[in-house]
C-alpha cells in the first residue's frame, strides 16, 4: 500500500492465523483499506474483536444456494430441478456436477472432511464415533422433536452407550457453530412464552444430511419442511415451531388435553406468518389435522399452507391461503400474497 487510494483486503478462514485477532485489530485502524474475512465457524472470532467491530463492520451470513439460485443455473425444467435439489441440496459445487455419483462422493466427502473434522479439532473431541453418531440420529429425525435427555437414552438403551444427556447437547452447539445444523425452538402461541423442553433441528443442506445417510430416508415431507425452514432464514426470518394446548370433548364426551402443533412460527419485525408444510393434502383427515392448528389461533396473523406442486396461491372461506412449492420458492414475496 503506497498511496491514499482504496486497498481492498481479503483474509480467508481467518481462524486458522496465529494471533489473528491483534492483525485484524491493527488493521481496523487503517482508514483506505475495505477488509473482507471469512470464517466458517460463527465462534472464530473472541468476544474482545466482537466488541471491537461492533459499529465498524458488518457480518453476512453466507447460505447454500436458495432454491431460486439453483433452478436458474440449472438447465431443466422445474420438476427435475426439484427433485435434484431434494436429493443432493445447494452447494454450489454439486450444482456443476453433471454425475450422479460425482454429487454423492463430493457430498459424503465435504461432511467426513471439513465438517466432522473441524467440529472434532476444534473442539478436542476425543469420542469421534460419539459425535458421528449423534449427527447420524439428528440427520434421521429432522422435523421431529427431540432432546438430549432423550437421545441419551436412546443411546443407552438401543445401543448400550453411556452419552450423557451434558455431552450431547455440547455436542449439538459444536454441531450448530458450525453451520451443519440450525435449532428450531417451541413457542407457545397461546402463552406467548418459550418452551425450553423439546427442540427441532434443521440440516443447512439437505443434500449434505441426505449424503449422511447414503441417500436412504428420503421422506419427502420432512425434507420439504426442511428446505422451507432455510428458504424462510435466507429471507431474513426469525424462524420457531409453534404449539398451542386445546381441550376438546372424545367420544365419551369427557374433556381431554390435546397438544397441536404449528410446522413454523416466522417473525421478522412486525410482521408475523404461521407456515405448516404439507407434501400431500388430498385425504379429509390430512386436511382437518393441518388446519385445525390455525382455527386455534387466537389472532389474525396471514395462516398459509405450502404443498408440494406447482398451484398458485388461493384462500379458502376461511381466510387461509394455500401455495405450490414452487410459487413460494421462486417469488421472494410469495408470504405477502
Amino acid at each position: 500500500m503506497k498511496d491514499d487510494q482504496k486497498y481492498y483486503l481479503l483474509l480467508d478462514e481467518v481462524q486458522f492465523m496465529p494471533r489473528f485477532e491483534e492483525v485484524l485489530n491493527s488493521l481496523l485502524r487503517i482508514s483506505n483499506i475495505d477488509m473482507y474475512v471469512t470464517g466458517s465457524n460463527s465462534k472464530f472470532l473472541s468476544s474482545d474483536i466482537v466488541t471491537e467491530f461492533r459499529g465498524r463492520g458488518d457480518e453476512i451470513r453466507i447460505y447454500p444456494l436458495s432454491f431460486a439460485e439453483f433452478y436458474a443455473a440449472f438447465d431443466g425444467d422445474y420438476d427435475d430441478a426439484w427433485e435434484e435439489y431434494m436429493t443432493y441440496g445447494g452447494l454450489p459445487q454439486v450444482a456443476q456436477f453433471s454425475v450422479e455419483r460425482q454429487k454423492a462422493e463430493y457430498l459424503k466427502n465435504i461432511f467426513a472432511n471439513v465438517y466432522i473434522k473441524d467440529v472434532v479439532e476444534r473442539n478436542r473431541i476425543q469420542n469421534v464415533d460419539e459425535i458421528a453418531t449423534l449427527v447420524d440420529v439428528l440427520a434421521s429425525s429432522i422435523g421431529a422433536y427431540t432432546n438430549p435427555t432423550k437421545i441419551s437414552n436412546t443411546f443407552k438403551s438401543e445401543r448400550g452407550i453411556n452419552y450423557s444427556n451434558k455431552t450431547i447437547s455440547n455436542h449439538i452447539d459444536y454441531l450448530a457453530e458450525a453451520f451443519l445444523i440450525s435449532k428450531a425452538e417451541r413457542y407457545d402461541i397461546k402463552g406467548r412464552k418459550y418452551v425450553g423442553a423439546n427442540l427441532k433441528y434443521y440440516f443447512s443442506d439437505v443434500g449434505l444430511r441426505n449424503a449422511r445417510l447414503n441417500f436412504r430416508q428420503q421422506e419427502p415431507t420432512h425434507i420439504m419442511e426442511n428446505i422451507v425452514y432455510n428458504e424462510l432464514l435466507v429471507r431474513g426470518y426469525n424462524v420457531d415451531v409453534g404449539i398451542m394446548d386445546v381441550f376438546a370433548k372424545n367420544s365419551e364426551g369427557k374433556r381431554v388435553h390435546k397438544q397441536l402443533e404449528v410446522d413454523f412460527v416466522v417473525n421478522r419485525g412486525s410482521q408475523r406468518y404461521y407456515i405448516q408444510v404439507a407434501y400431500d393434502m388430498t385425504s379429509e383427515e390430512k386436511r382437518t389435522q393441518e388446519l385445525n392448528s390455525f382455527r386455534n389461533i387466537p389472532d389474525s396473523f396471514k395462516k398459509i399452507v405450502i404443498v408440494n406442486g406447482t398451484k398458485k396461491p388461493w384462500r379458502n372461506e376461511e381466510g387461509f391461503v394455500f401455495m405450490g412449492m414452487k410459487y413460494f420458492l421462486l417469488n421472494s414475496d410469495s408470504l405477502e400474497f
